[in-house]
């Protein structure tokens, strides 16, 4: 009998590489990342502990993937995987600018980190624009025109999209260490010849991200780490989140929280695809804070459904499986009348954004049309910050710009703004006056 036929009457599964079914495996990464998964998370904030080089069609560039050491909301260490670009010209003698990319949602199993992509090292790539060419979500914005100006950009892939562990997907008090550290590793790394000015740049998840790590003056300043003396210049969020800064100012008590967690069910279970969003939201909570339940507020089918999809499919791939499994009747994965509520709604708010004044000029860039992250969030966080002497600025794109055409549409607006900010110009106050 030929192999072929061999496959297919005898054993197909095991030819094709393929899991029987009812089977579950964990989804497949690169050796890179396998490697990675393994290493204990010890050592200063910052330290790359894996690096590897990654070809790059940027004319005048060099790439690296570098795994390093971050930690999480709870100050437990984590590893945490990143893309760095860098001139292949000389650095100055004070180093080059750092530019640090915050990603959006790509998804939580250990195959989302967007430095996984076969051509990583690109400007950014949509998943739902016209020219997207991928199942995700990647690549650098406008990484050939900071090449060009000389800066070395690293864009952090987060705790558990590739060194393990479960990700804590919109947990920004956690992305927003990944991504203080990931300035920490490249500037550790005599090779990426980067310097200790820097700017972080974000869009949703990552602008949340952004902003967190905005108002984490402590953190920054942290001694004994892998490059101390970090100096953060600005940050730009794009159409960021933000859920605290929605009970900023108000007691969480079980009445307020009950009506939090279930203002949030009605928000973001509008269809399918925001559902997965919000799912993975508590998903990614609880991975922050496990003495939470998922069947707090899911079904005990909505909890075991969830954690399958979430820690083996990536975004769209998850949303996907959602619409298909469970149709019109996803809402019914929830609880009636969910519980735990304080529990739930205090986690929600100490992952998010800290109400402390930001440690440089923010500027926030936002679409009319964006169904995916509420603007009044952005409006929200720039009166708060304002109040407590941050300089904060908010500009409404033109026309009538989506979640998803923000990052192209700011641009042409935050480019300089960076440019900037190196050159040593002051920024002007955002803040609305009065």
């Amino acid at each position: 009998m030929s192999r072929y036929r061999t496959c297919r009457f005898v054993v197909l599964f095991a030819c094709f590489g393929l899991a029987p079914l009812g089977a579950w495996a964990e989804p497949p990464i690169p050796p890179f990342y396998t490697a990675v998964g393994k290493i204990k998370p010890d050592g200063r904030l910052g330290t790359v502990v894996s690096q590897e080089p990654v070809a790059t069609k940027i004319a005048g560039a060099r790439a690296w993937r570098i795994a390093y050491i971050s930690s999480d909301v709870g100050e437990r260490r984590t590893v945490s995987t990143a893309l760095v670009v860098a001139p292949t010209v000389a650095p100055p003698p004070e180093g080059r600018p750092v530019v640090a990319w915050a990603h959006g949602t790509t998804g939580t199993a250990q195959n989302c980190g967007p430095s996984q992509l076969l051509d990583p090292a690109t400007g950014l790539n949509e998943y739902f624009l016209l020219d997207g060419n991928s199942w995700t979500d990647y690549g650098l914005p406008n990484v050939e025109a900071f090449i060009k100006e000389g800066y070395v950009v690293v864009g952090t892939d987060y705790q558990g999209q590739g060194g393990g562990g479960r990700h804590q997907y919109a947990v920004a008090a956690t992305q927003g260490r990944d991504v203080i550290n990931s300035v920490r590793a490249v500037n550790s790394v005599k090779a990426f010849g980067a310097g200790k000015k820097a700017i972080v740049y974000g869009w949703s998840q990552g602008g949340g991200a952004t902003l967190a790590a905005a108002g984490m003056p402590d953190y920054v300043a942290r001694k004994g780490t892998a490059s101390d003396g970090i100096q953060f210049l600005g940050f730009v969020a794009l159409a960021p989140q933000d859920i605290a800064v929605l009970q900023a100012g108000k007691t969480l008590d079980p009445s307020t929280s009950d009506k939090m967690v279930n203002d949030l069910f009605v928000t973001f279970s509008d269809t399918v695809f925001n559902f997965a969003h919000f799912a993975m939201g508590l998903w990614g909570t609880q991975a922050a804070y496990p003495e939470l339940r998922l069947t707090d507020l899911f079904t005990e089918e909505g909890a075991k459904a969830l954690d399958q999809v979430f820690q083996n499919k990536c975004m769209h791939a998850g949303a996907d499986t959602l619409g298909y499994a469970f149709g019109g009747t996803y809402k019914a994965l929830l609880l009636p009348q969910p519980k735990n509520t304080l529990a739930w709604a205090q986690a929600l708010v100490d992952g998010s954004v800290a109400p402390v004044k930001p440690v440089a000029p923010v500027m926030i860039y936002w679409g009319t049309r964006d169904t995916a992250v509420p603007p009044v969030m952005g409006k929200l966080y720039q009166d708060q910050m304002c109040k407590l002497g941050g300089n904060v600025g908010r500009v409404q794109l033109e026309g009538e710009q989506t979640h998803y055409t923000t990052p192209g549409t700011a641009s042409p607006l935050f480019v300089p703004w960076i440019k900037d900010r190196f050159e040593g110009k002051p920024a002007t106050n955002g803040c609305p006056p009065g």
